[in-house]
């Protein structure tokens, strides 16, 4: 058998409060729990407000937050699973559904990226090219937009499935290949994974973070220095890009980076499983993203926060951060919305 795949009265891991990683597996069960209880319910008000949105006017910034809406969703359904994994400390799931939730969790990462960058695109052309974009915007180019980088992403993790039915080295595959999911590879699986994981971390990442950078500076000096535009909608701008780069730094950095490392050193890094928790922050940070977005995702937190306001006193803070702009929002007339909405 090999060496790192033990059953649980060899190895006392198992039983004990750590991790294959060395970190504490109470500390992934907090950070999963905490994003599943903050990301559901901002994500599905999101979702409410961006269908909502769809049915009377659909854009294409609309449609690619839908998108990443979903892909938020859909990685927080399969979050539970790595619950589960952290609190038994190895994986106490049937064997096929380890490949089946990798794959959606790590292409949800990606997909993610991908539909950020689509988000900064479509802000930087609208405010560089108005005119000429204006004319060739359709919400249907988006659709098939998002079908292209759903098939990107999902194509590319697909790794998941061919590196887990590679055979284990010395090891018979009912009895331990799935102690530890998608963890502690042979040399066979890693002569596969890696390279891939170094084109994953180029391609679906640093490619799409370039371009967002791109875009968005692009998008700020125009915002920023255009005496038309009012000063709310300056801090928006700001927040905006302040919300997409620290996504991209805090969560899918370390993430990929790790990829480069791997290639590198021809082997996991021991710091890989703690990078690829942060990344976990990433679906609650998305409706940060879509508040400064999107004025329909404002004024339904306007009317959600408005609803609890009946129930028990909002904190101060939550006021000054959502209710003050949300309510002006509210107020907005349609032409004052639909311009929101561009920006």
């Amino acid at each position: 058998m090999h060496p790192l795949v033990k059953t649980a009265d060899q190895n006392p891991l198992w039983k004990g409060q750590l991790l294959s990683s060395g970190m504490p597996s109470g500390v992934y069960l907090s950070i999963y729990l905490l994003t599943i209880l903050t990301g559901f319910p901002t994500n599905l008000l999101a979702l409410y407000a961006l269908i909502k949105k769809l049915k009377t006017k659909a854009t294409p910034n609309c449609v690619l937050l839908l998108n990443l809406t979903v892909s938020d969703l859909c990685f927080l359904a399969f979050l539970p699973f790595k619950v589960a994994e952290a609190v038994a400390g190895q994986w106490p799931l049937p064997a096929p559904l380890c490949p089946l939730s990798g794959l959606f969790y790590f292409s949800t990462i990606y997909s993610s990226t991908l539909f950020l960058t689509a988000v900064s695109v479509e802000r930087y052309l609208g405010v560089a090219y108005p005119i000429h974009y204006k004319l060739r915007r359709h919400s249907a180019y988006a659709a098939v937009a998002s079908l292209g980088l759903w098939a990107c992403s999902f194509a590319h993790c697909s790794i998941v499935y061919i590196t887990e039915f590679q055979p284990y080295n010395n090891t018979e595959p009912d009895n331990g290949s799935h102690k530890n999911c998608y963890k502690n590879f042979t040399d066979v699986q890693l002569a596969i994974l890696l390279p891939v994981r170094l084109e994953l971390g180029i391609v679906l990442f640093l490619v799409p973070s370039l371009l967002t950078c791109f875009c968005y500076f692009g998008f700020m000096r125009i915002v920023i220095s255009s005496p038309h535009i009012r000063r709310s909608k300056k801090q928006r701008a700001v927040g905006l890009v302040s919300a997409t780069l620290a996504v991209f730094i805090v969560c899918f950095s370390p993430y990929n980076i790790s990829h480069v490392v791997g290639f590198i050193q021809w082997e996991d890094p021991r710091w890989r499983d703690e990078a690829l928790l942060l990344s976990t922050f990433n679906a609650s940070l998305d409706p940060v993203i879509f508040y400064f977005s999107s004025s329909a995702v404002q004024r339904s937190c306007w009317g959600f926060l408005t609803r609890v306001e009946r129930v028990c006193a909002l904190p101060s803070v939550i006021r000054k951060v959502f209710y003050r702009e949300s309510e002006k929002l509210g107020r907005a007339g349609p032409q004052e919305a639909v311009c929101c909405s561009r920006l």
